[in-house]
């Protein structure tokens, strides 16, 4: 199987199931939510709600949450171990020496004028 097919099969599953993590969550009957109840309202219940087995959505959310985790880590595997491209971009471009600079010949000396101060200038 190709990598990159691989690679987007396990991103997919990766952002539907956390999609679901977060809808789950979000409908699932907080456990503050009875305290008000234990105050007079009639509910018999503890103060922070039953303590007891999970029920389905909670485990629902459990399960999503490790497949979560195994394809966040499958993922960074994926990602790291990716063979490496056949080449870049930039190998395809064309690199140009630029000319040698080219030396100007200058005179070891010029001749001086009669009236020219040139002569006095240390060499």
């Amino acid at each position: 199987m190709d990598s990159n097919i691989l690679f987007s099969l396990v991103l997919t599953v990766h952002l539907l199931v956390g999609l679901s993590v977060i809808g789950l969550v979000l409908i699932q009957h907080g456990k503050g939510a009875d305290m008000g109840a234990a105050f007079g309202s009639g509910a018999s219940g503890s103060l922070f709600g039953a303590s007891g087995s999970a029920n389905f959505m909670s485990r629902t959310t459990a399960w999503f949450a490790a497949v979560f985790f195994a394809t966040s880590l499958g993922l960074s595997y994926l990602a790291t171990n990716r063979p490496k491209a056949a080449g870049s971009v930039m190998d395809t471009v064309k690199t140009e020496t630029a000319p040698a600079p080219v030396k100007a010949e200058v005179p070891a000396a010029l001749p001086a004028a009669g009236d020219s101060k040139a002569k006095d200038i240390p060499k």
